[in-house]
């Protein structure tokens, strides 16, 4: 492994980050709320803990798979415990675990919370909460990729790591362009969130919140009744509409751009994405209503449709107490937090991909219970798939099932009932924030016991991460040297 490489890789995180609490000290100090001075303090350490990793001068300049791997878990790790700070030095929580536990929500999106009354935090904390959401919406080491000049195309292997989707090297010829065109059009669909909000009649500091929070499908509000709390069907129906887009893969933007129409509409991610948006929004409207908890159709329509897409995309903005909703809503609700966004956007979950070609493993092989000769390739957009790719699905899901079985159990050590400990579980796993029983659906997580919530904080890094890099950071078989 490239080590001196992967700690100057690390030291260009650092940079990043401490010019991003940079910008939170600029909106802290007009408002005067006392939060200024931590994030000065803050991007100080920042800055000199990525100075002494940044002046290494490492002769081998190459980054393999191995060291891909070794910088996003460490890279994820390192941001989350500084972006802490913030949180600590300005006297918003006292607790190292509940500040850490605020920067890992924020980072990996997920968008859950220890901090009540949120409406009293000072602005420029409000504000960094929100700022994490973003940077850690399409990856932080992408993030990185995009404003580095130099980055070669080795580094597609840090890319690979934390980027999910289809494989950034055949997408445009230049590892650094990937990143810029994505966070192109990340910026744009941020920009275009304010300036509706605005229109809206939203101000200015509620209106960036909620498009920083918008656009990376993180879910962090100003408002501790979230998107409720401006009880505007305008404003819901923009957050609605770019949660959803939001949850598309970004390259099929990109192949907008390029007019290449076809490709987009015939993406089978993306029809099972729509058809789940569309079939849930239905039948939770439909229950909603014939159980007379919304009075109206038009009511119960506005109010599904919001849950739907925000627990789809993984967003986890709420306008609505679904935990008094019916079971039936409640369990669709449930099945779209594990089904999540699609592959490559900024949501969390499975990932419709994985789904998809997982129903189409099972009855590939129940035909061969019927047709044992019979030899079928699974496609995926007319595409056969590779039979590597379909093992790594199930060994996907199969990991994705004992970890947070290990979660539950883990948590359940905190005697909370049932239902609150499973449903945090999957919120953290599936990067949602809110959930039902005792989380509740503005995301609270106060009530856990510090080994919870360092539980729930693990939860949140390994299902942004999507498993693979924090559990290789753990076997020793990853450390040892082998011939290349």
């Amino acid at each position: 492994m490239n080590y001196l490489m992967i700690f100057k890789s690390l030291g260009t995180l650092c940079y990043i980050e401490a010019a991003g609490m940079l910008i939170s000290f600029g909106i802290a100090l007009p408002g005067g709320d006392g939060g200024a001075p931590a994030f000065l303090l803050s991007a100080l350490v920042t800055a000199a803990v990525g100075l002494g990793m940044s002046a290494l001068r490492p002769r081998n300049t190459d980054i393999y798979a191995k060291d891909g791997f070794a910088v996003v878990g460490f890279g994820w790790l390192l941001v989350s415990v500084l972006g802490a700070l913030p949180f600590l030095l300005s006297g918003v929580t006292p607790f190292v675990v509940d500040a850490l536990f605020e920067s890992i929500s924020g980072f990996s999106t997920t968008g859950a919370s220890v901090l009540r009354a949120v409406e009293d935090l000072p602005r420029g904390i409000l504000f960094w909460r929100s700022l994490t959401l973003w940077m850690g919406g399409l990856g932080f080491l992408v993030l990185m990729l995009a404003i580095l000049p130099g980055a070669r195309a080795n580094t597609v292997h840090i890319m690979r790591a934390e980027f999910p989707g289809p494989s950034p090297d055949k997408f445009v010829p230049k590892i650094g362009q990937v990143a810029k065109i994505l966070y192109g059009i990340y910026l744009a669909v941020t920009a275009a969130v304010f300036l509706l909000l605005l229109l809206g009649g939203m101000g200015p500091f509620d209106a960036a919140i909620h498009a920083l929070g918008t656009a990376s499908t993180g879910g962090f509000s100003s408002r501790s009744a979230s998107v409720g709390a401006f009880d505007s069907a305008y404003v819901e129906g923009v957050v609605t509409v770019f949660m959803l887009l939001s949850g598309v893969n970004f390259t099929l933007y990109y192949a907008l751009l390029k007019r290449n129409w076809r490709s987009v509409l015939r993406d089978e991610e993306l029809r099972l994405y729509a058809a789940a948006a569309l079939a849930a929004t239905a039948l939770v409207a439909l229950n909603l209503w014939s159980s007379g908890v919304s009075r109206a159709p038009g009511e119960a329509l506005r109010h599904a449709s919001f849950q739907v897409v925000s627990l789809l995309s993984t967003t986890g903005y709420t306008t609505a107490d679904f935990n008094v909703w019916p079971a039936l809503s409640q369990f669709v609700l449930f099945l779209l937090t594990v089904l999540g966004a699609t592959a490559g956007s900024t949501g969390g979950g499975l990932k419709c991909v994985r789904v998809l070609l997982l129903f189409k493993i099972a009855r590939r092989e129940v035909g061969k219970l019927i047709h044992p000769r019979s030899i079928r390739a699974v496609t995926i957009n007319g595409k056969a798939v590779e039979e590597s790719t379909l093992s790594g699905v199930v060994i996907f899901f199969f990991l994705y099932v004992v970890l947070a079985a290990a979660g539950i159990l883990v948590l359940s050590v905190d005697g909370k009932d049932l239902l609150s400990t499973i449903s945090a579980v999957f919120a953290a796993l599936n990067n949602i924030g809110p959930g039902l029983g005792l989380v509740e659906t503005t995301g609270h997580y106060a009530d856990f016991s510090t080994v919870g919530k360092l539980t729930l904080s693990l939860c949140m890094i390994v299902g942004r991460l999507e498993i693979y890099p924090v559990l290789l950071l753990c076997a020793p078989t990853f450390w040892r040297r082998v011939n290349l």
